[in-house]
């Protein structure tokens, strides 16, 4: 029998946890699936996602929630609690954060494999490459990523205010309106400082962010790659370099001469740095397996964590882009333009300020200006602010 302890700390977690904002991908995961991965790097509320499904979902069947990081789990194993769950009656297992235990792929593989009744859903760190665990789970599961608030999603938690989602085409064929809010720019300022993160509704944002930052480049990444502790030292001072930089060309001797390293190690440090949420790697739109791997440009991952990692002070046209890059890879495949900033299919996208000339996309077929500082936009110009509403 499974102890009691544990649905009384399940009840004690799901009254406490917010209701009426949801996510974006709330709805669009299959949460009757047998196996279901969500994952994202930390802070970007996939705990209470979790949390929110078990509150408002009990009557459909036998739920149990535990976190991978309770003391229970330092005598019992996640496979015996499985068994005993089903025994219970058990149809619904949440198990958050399972990066934290030891084994988890393997045991979660058994899970699936010994209950075929069961459906088991899971939280994780966005390190985790579920193919490369201790038994592969990528014919089983089904994978769901997760990244930080949208402007959009910004607007409603922090300020109760719905809009809808718009497409690339809607953005640009000008069909973006938010008749709740008139003037949108003071918003969006203070989404670019602070919004990327549902914690900001809590306050004391930096502090927040910079504990973040620390546990997982000191202990998230180090646990999953198996590193030593002055490898973590070296990859949090890559952290450093890269955010006084970015956006920056890649260059691997530069950058390995700086932390004390081998080149060698270098991408494999920025991919797992890019994985975990902290930098976004802008690749070329280079067709075929000749074209894997190759990066043009490193980028910060998103506006809230430039605006701490630079003390409050980011470069405004660093910031811009950003901010386009982030809120746009979650539906779209952006790439990196010859010509201009960013690249979404037949699109150049050029950005600026609200003086930005056309003058640089003047001979591209299907260039578009997207000027910062403005509230509406006009033929190829379209406000930066708008790029933020497609999730």
């Amino acid at each position: 029998m499974v102890e009691q302890s544990l649905y009384q700390l399940m009840d004690e977690l799901i009254r406490l946890v917010p209701n009426g904002f949801h996510r974006y991908n709330y709805y669009d995961i299959d949460w009757d699936g047998r196996l279901i991965g969500i994952v994202g790097p930390r802070g970007v509320g996939k705990s209470t996602m979790l949390l929110q499904y078990v509150q408002e979902n009990r009557d459909k069947g036998h739920f149990l929630y535990v976190s991978a990081d309770y003391a229970y789990f330092s005598t019992h194993a996640l496979i015996d609690l499985a068994d005993e769950f089903v025994k219970d009656g058990g149809t619904h297992l949440f198990i958050d954060e399972v990066h934290k235990y030891v084994g988890w792929s393997r045991e979660l593989k058994q899970i699936y494999d010994t209950h075929p009744e069961l459906t088991v859903t899971f939280t994780g760190s966005s390190v985790l490459e579920i193919s490369k665990g201790e038994a592969d789970l990528s014919r089983r599961v089904v994978m769901e990523y997760m990244q930080g608030l949208s402007f959009r999603e910004y607007l409603e938690l922090l300020y109760g205010i719905k809009t809808n989602i718009f497409s690339l085409d809607d953005i640009l064929n000008h069909k973006v309106s938010i008749p709740e809010i008139p003037h949108p720019l003071p918003y969006f300022r203070s989404y670019l400082q602070e919004g990327y993160y549902p914690f900001a509704l809590e306050g004391h944002f930096s502090q927040k962010m910079l504990q973040v930052v620390n546990q997982t480049v000191e202990v998230d990444i180090p646990q999953y790659a198996d590193m030593k502790a002055t490898t973590a030292r070296k990859l949090k001072q890559l952290l450093v370099i890269i955010s006084s930089l970015a956006p920056v060309k890649p260059n691997a001797e530069h950058l390995a001469r700086e932390i004390g390293v081998s080149k060698n190690n270098v991408p494999e440090y920025l991919l797992l740095l890019e994985r975990a949420g902290m930098l976004g790697q802008l690749r070329d739109d280079t067709k075929g397996l000749i074209a894997l791997g190759k990066v043009n440009k490193i980028y910060v991952d998103n506006p809230s964590l430039m605006t701490v990692l630079s003390d409050g002070n980011p470069n405004v046209g660093n910031l811009r882009e950003t901010f386009f890059f982030n809120q746009m890879r979650k539906n779209y495949p952006v790439t990196s333009s010859r010509e201009s900033d960013f690249k979404i299919g037949e699109y150049t996208f050029e950005i600026g300020g609200k003086k930005k000339g056309k003058k640089q996309i003047a001979d591209i077929q299907n260039g578009i200006v997207v000027r910062d500082d403005i509230e509406y936009g006009h033929g190829i110009v379209i406000p930066l602010w708008h790029f933020g509403l497609t999730y």
